[in-house]
């Protein structure tokens, strides 16, 4: 078992940090704070590894380096699944630039409070592992910056309370409802929903 499981029955939720290069430095220690979910279980999965950087976008990645990833997602199902990256300041407006999706293939990030950066996954986890129901989501928090790093904390804490996608999508509009009408759009362009 390559990851540790808070609580218990539905919705179950998986949480992973880490993903490649030195980002287990900015986002592991999110993960581990977390505390079991008030209803359903979150699996965390702090640091997938500590190895090169290589993107998610690639397709091999999965296979590779995210291998512990996919054996977390079959074996556990969840409805809910969230990738927390850490990025450099610089790289900012390559990820939430609108040639994003031209340069990169995936539609940009959005900006929310404290240079935290909302997402979608990698297409590639998406549409091979997940439902079109699931709620797969990446949040970027900044490099060297400590409030970006508490809110992606407090945004974690939040999410592990998420019960579904429409449950996120309420919670979200609420706080951001440019950056959700935003992220809808993309989302349903991208997939062809």
């Amino acid at each position: 078992m390559t990851y540790r499981l808070l609580g218990e029955g539905d919705p179950i939720r998986l949480f992973v940090g880490g993903l490649h290069g030195n980002e287990w430095m900015d986002t592991s220690d999110i993960l581990e704070q977390l505390e079991p979910p008030a209803v359903g279980s979150l699996a965390i999965i702090p640091v997938v590894c500590k190895e090169k950087y290589v993107s998610t976008l690639e397709g091999h990645y999965y296979r590779t380096l995210g291998k512990p990833i996919l054996q977390a997602v079959e074996e556990l199902r969840p409805g809910i699944y969230i990738e927390f990256h850490s990025y450099s300041k610089q790289n900012q407006k390559l990820l939430t630039g609108t040639e994003r999706i031209y340069t990169a293939g995936v539609p940009a990030y959005s900006q929310l409070d404290n240079d935290v950066l909302l997402g979608s996954v990698s297409p590639v986890i998406r549409r091979e592992y997940f439902p079109v129901e699931a709620l797969c989501l990446s949040f970027e928090i900044q490099k060297d910056n400590p409030l970006s790093k508490e809110y992606g904390f407090k945004i974690a804490r939040k999410m592990k309370e998420c019960l579904s996608r429409d449950h996120f999508i309420e919670q979200l509009k609420t706080r951001y409802p440019a950056q959700t009408t935003k992220v809808i759009e993309d989302y349903r362009n991208f997939y062809d929903l």
